[in-house]
């Protein structure tokens, strides 16, 4: 099972970060020092993930139990994302600085689910106006997922980008349609609230009835079953023996 998540949110994610410095050096010919992790992660927690696999039957202590203390699940994928800190356009945006994937693991829509959820972290906390990345000119199955899966377009192409002399595709792709509208939101916070409020009273209300109700059918099956009970008695003659009795305690 392979679950995406906030490499922030990980109780401990300084350790994740060796095991995605290694998805990045057996995948990619870009590779960073250990502490450009970490400067991603604390600068900007928010927007990048880690694609990680978790057994079924959780992990195994040393005495077989099942228990997840001191032990970390495999990294199979990861983002690197930031924002741009001095925009030369003045334009706040984001930029994806690295992204890899096990060999182990493609083909299961693991990159378009951490670029989903990096972009979407990046308009819903950063209010990014859009998002920048590079990717070689020859790397063709990066390309179908930029372009044509997420919608990603070429805004220009820089000679000689990477360092044995290969061009990159500058893409980038607009984020304002994700931003948040929190004036709206609050809205309908403030109309769901005030039908909840309305809701609770009403159903006092109602529950106040039902009460009266079930009180009324009570009274009524116990005047029914006294009913039953003397026609019974009358059927077995139990009426005439209560007569004879007070008849002979009067003459008495």
């Amino acid at each position: 099972m392979v679950d995406i998540l906030p490499l922030s949110s990980y109780p401990s994610y300084i350790d994740l970060l060796p095991a995605i410095q290694t998805c990045n050096i057996t995948n990619l010919p870009e590779n960073y020092f250990l502490k450009y992790y970490l400067y991603h992660a604390l600068t900007w927690p928010q927007l990048s993930f880690v694609a990680v696999v978790r057994p079924r039957n959780g992990y195994k202590n040393n005495q077989g139990q099942v228990s997840v203390s001191g032990q970390y699940p495999k990294v199979v994928g990861y983002v690197l994302a930031k924002m741009e800190e001095e925009p030369t356009d003045g334009v706040q945006h984001g930029h994806i600085t690295s992204l890899s994937v096990m060999r182990t693991h493609r083909r299961l829509g693991i990159a378009e689910r951490l670029m989903r959820m990096s972009q979407r972290a990046m308009a819903e906390c950063h209010r990014a106006q859009f998002v920048s990345l590079h990717v070689r000119v020859s790397n063709t199955a990066a390309l179908h997922l930029y372009r044509d899966t997420l919608g990603f377009r070429v805004d220009s192409v820089e000679s000689k980008y990477y360092a044995d002399g290969e061009d990159a595709y500058a893409m980038r792709m607009d984020l304002s349609n994700m931003w948040l509208d929190w004036a709206e939101i609050e809205r309908k916070d403030r109309e769901r609230q005030a039908k909840d409020e309305k809701d609770a009273d009403e159903g006092d209300e109602v529950g106040e009835l039902g009460k009266k109700d079930e009180e009324r059918e009570k009274e009524k099956n116990k005047e029914n079953e006294k009913m039953v009970r003397v026609k019974v008695g009358r059927s077995l003659g139990v009426g005439d023996l209560v007569e004879k009795n007070e008849a002979q305690t009067a003459s008495s």
